[in-house]
């Protein structure tokens, strides 16, 4: 029940470019390059990992393989 609730709000906030814990704008985080990808890993201050692809411009919550 809960899910229904808040991933439609946590995808309007990445959508927005804002972190789902803390809600700080995710281009203030710190960016680190990943090998052999086109993506940048983007860790929050609250310790939240996603992945920012720099083709579309978008950011994702990135897998437990990438973190």
């Amino acid at each position: 029940m809960f899910k229904n609730i808040l991933a439609p709000v946590q995808a309007w906030l990445l959508v927005k470019g804002q972190c789902v814990g803390c809600g700080m704008p995710l281009a203030k985080a710190r960016r680190e390059d990943v090998k052999g990808q086109k993506e940048l890993k983007v860790t929050c201050r609250c310790g939240r990992v996603y992945m920012f692809d720099q083709e579309s411009k978008k950011y994702r919550r990135a897998l437990i393989q990438e973190v």
